[in-house]
Formats: C-alpha cells, sequence, structure tokens
C-alpha cells in the first residue's frame, strides 16, 4: 500500500464517504472562515472572493442537498406498455442540476438574512466573527444532513456531480481537439477566461477610490452631553465663554495634517459682497487624521470684541495655515453670526 493511500486512511471514515460536491462545500466554508478571521489573509482580496459565494450561494447549495438527496429526472429502465413500442420511465422525484443551481441561490439569498435578523436579536450582534460563524456552522449542518440522507440512498437514486465526466470532457476539448479550428477557438477561449479573470481580480485589488474631501461642522452640547448641530450660542458677553464644539473628518483616501483657525470679525455686507473691517484672532488647533478618522474638539469661546452681527468664523486648512488666514485662501469654512455686548 503506497504512503497516499495510508494517508488518506487517518481521515475519518465519514469525512472520505462525504460525496465531493459537500466535501467541496464543506471546504470552502472553512477557507471562507479562515481567510475573513486570520489576519494575514483577512485584509487581502481573497476574503471578497470567497466571501461572495459564501454568503449567497453555499448555504442554499447545502440546504437544497439536505431537502433533495436523489437524481433528479432520469431516464429509468424501458417497459413495455402492452402495444408495439417501448415507453421510458422517468424519475419525478429529485430537481436536476440547473434547478438546483437556481434554487441555491434563492435560498442563499433568503436564508442569510434571516440568520442575520436573528443574530440581531442575541447579545453577539451583527458583526463578522458572529456571521461567519453561524453562516457557516448553518453550512455544515446542512452538509452533514445532506451527506446522511444521500448515502442512506441506493447507489444508483444519489445525486452526484459528475466532476469526472466534466474533467475528462474539458480535458478532451482543450487537448485532443478534433479539428484545426476547434484547436484555435480553444486557446481563445482560455485567453478570454484568463483575461476576464485578471480584470476581476485587479478591480478587487485595486477598487477606484471615490471623491477626496473634508467634513468640517460646529456642534453644540445639549443636556445629556450628546452632540447636536442646533442651538447655536447667539448672543456672547465680552469676556464670557460659553462652549462650542468643532469637528473634522477625514476621507482624503489618506493621513492629512489640518488646521483651524478661529476668528471673530466685524464685517460690513453690503450688495452680496463681504468686508472683514476687523479681525480678532481666537483659537488655532492642528490635528491629524487617519483617513475615514474624526476629531472633534469642546473648547469655549470669549469673545473679546463687542458689537451686533459680528462673524464668529473657523477657517480650515490641509497643512499649516498661512501668515493671513481669510475665507478666500481656506480650504473649508464655517461661522455663526452673534452679538456681543460689554
Amino acid at each position: 500500500m503506497s504512503s497516499e493511500s495510508d494517508a488518506w486512511l487517518l481521515v475519518p471514515r465519514p469525512l472520505r464517504r462525504l460525496p465531493a460536491d459537500l466535501a467541496v462545500v464543506a471546504l470552502l466554508v472553512v477557507l471562507t472562515a479562515v481567510s475573513a478571521l486570520v489576519p494575514p489573509v483577512s485584509g487581502t482580496p481573497v476574503r471578497i472572493v470567497l466571501g461572495l459565494p459564501f454568503v449567497l450561494f453555499l448555504p442554499g447549495y447545502a440546504f437544497v442537498a439536505a431537502l433533495f438527496p436523489e437524481a433528479g429526472r432520469t431516464a429509468g429502465p424501458t417497459e413495455d406498455d402492452g402495444s408495439d413500442g417501448r415507453v421510458e420511465r422517468a424519475r419525478e422525484d429529485g430537481i436536476d442540476g440547473i434547478e438546483r443551481v437556481a434554487l441555491s441561490f434563492g435560498l442563499s439569498i433568503a436564508v442569510s438574512p434571516l440568520l442575520g435578523l436573528a443574530l440581531n436579536f442575541t447579545p453577539f450582534g451583527i458583526r463578522l466573527v458572529p456571521i461567519v460563524v453561524t453562516i457557516g456552522g448553518f453550512t455544515l449542518v446542512a452538509v452533514a444532513v445532506a451527506a446522511a440522507r444521500r448515502l442512506a440512498l441506493p447507489a444508483a437514486d444519489r445525486f452526484r456531480v459528475p466532476f469526472g465526466r466534466w474533467y475528462a470532457a474539458t480535458r478532451t476539448e482543450l487537448f485532443e481537439p478534433e479539428t484545426r479550428t476547434d484547436q484555435v477557438l480553444n486557446v481563445v477561449l482560455v485567453v478570454s477566461l484568463l483575461l476576464a479573470v485578471s480584470s476581476v481580480a485587479y478591480a478587487v485589488a485595486t477598487p477606484t477610490a471615490g471623491e477626496s474631501f473634508s467634513e468640517f461642522y460646529l456642534l453644540t452640547e445639549n443636556e445629556t452631553g450628546a452632540l447636536t448641530a442646533e442651538n447655536y450660542p447667539a448672543n456672547f458677553t465680552e469676556g464670557a465663554g460659553q462652549p462650542l464644539v468643532v469637528g473634522v473628518s477625514n476621507h482624503e483616501h489618506r493621513p492629512t495634517n489640518y488646521t483651524v483657525v478661529a476668528q471673530l470679525q466685524r464685517v460690513r455686507v453690503a450688495n452680496d459682497s463681504t468686508t472683514v473691517l476687523e479681525r480678532s484672532p481666537m483659537q488655532r488647533f492642528t490635528p491629524r487624521l487617519e483617513d475615514n478618522e474624526t476629531w472633534t474638539r469642546r473648547h469655549t469661546v470669549t469673545p473679546t470684541m463687542t458689537g451686533e452681527r459680528l462673524r464668529l468664523v473657523y477657517l480650515l486648512y490641509r497643512g499649516p495655515a498661512p501668515a493671513n488666514p481669510t475665507t478666500g485662501n481656506a480650504y473649508r469654512e464655517t461661522h455663526l453670526w452673534v452679538n456681543v455686548t460689554s
């Protein structure tokens, strides 16, 4: 007995008897769990490639296999119907390959959201690890039930995927073409498939970056301490401070250094034109944010200039601010109109 056969005998007998298609499903579930949860692999496109069939096909396929272990509608032995001819008796139990594939997609699309909904009412919630464990566990249980039901049938009645016949037919068609034309068409087909797979892999590995921008806003705290975009202070007293919260969200697709400059300005508005008559520098912040990171800073605004309808303006710059910060040279700006009394 060869060493390869000896190694195969070490595999538990139930696994050795597992039908080929169900073994492939179980293997894909394990590979998907590894690609989603193991850090060195979880950040690669393999996670997406395996994750799509894991959610959209495998649960339904295993469930359908558990429901229909029989081979589908294959012609049975002929029998005499009492006339001159003979008729074929067709099996009506089970379903064929096309129906299995269609039901597999449909049931997966139905089962996966239901499992997610059930998780939402548990302490685990809808997170990566619980989702992988739940969908993977459901699929493996369905595989076990399908294997038990299929192996309980006579060998001639069991559903099986003809991997061997497909492989032999593909090998013959690709490497033993009947004509020169078939050989050329085979080469074109292989090249087309390689190009298609390469294009999909490149698209997954290098997704197109969206628009680059930064959010800039002012907030206040309500009675519960939550941040809200309302009830801004409009009336100040000179020398007496009131709290405000300034925030920046980085969506520039790269780490970015920011500078936030706060000024109180006396302005004149005429003919849709705003002229700054006097500036009173107030505060300055220099946050550094990673991509998709948000920064907020609670601070106290203490005016040193009095007057009505003054403009409390916040200017945002990517990098350092210029020597003369204005709304014209700022990357973003936001402001409030306030009154300051003595």
